[in-house]
């Protein structure tokens, strides 16, 4: 079941309602008695992680970028070690 948050327009009263989707808003404050008491706008309270949301998948195509160039040639370059040889 859902959590919304009321607040109470008169005195102030918030508080966190656990209710079904079709039970139908509170109206009555139940500090003050006044028909003040209304649902406020939150925020989702959950955060999508890992594999197959939006964050990992549709960013990028998934491919690593390839190495520079630079990376793949040999530290030395003058053809005297062993890595340059072969």
């Amino acid at each position: 079941m859902p959590i919304y948050a009321y607040k109470c327009s008169a005195c102030g009263h918030e508080e966190d309602v656990m209710q079904k989707m079709s039970d139908a808003p509170l109206s009555t404050c139940p500090t003050c008695g006044q028909a003040a008491y209304a649902k406020q706008l939150t925020a989702a309270g959950f955060h999508l992680k890992g594999n197959g949301y939006y964050a990992t998948d549709f960013k990028n195509s998934g491919n690593k970028p390839e190495a520079p160039a630079s990376a793949n040639a040999p530290a030395c370059g003058t053809g005297a070690c062993p890595a340059c040889v072969s």
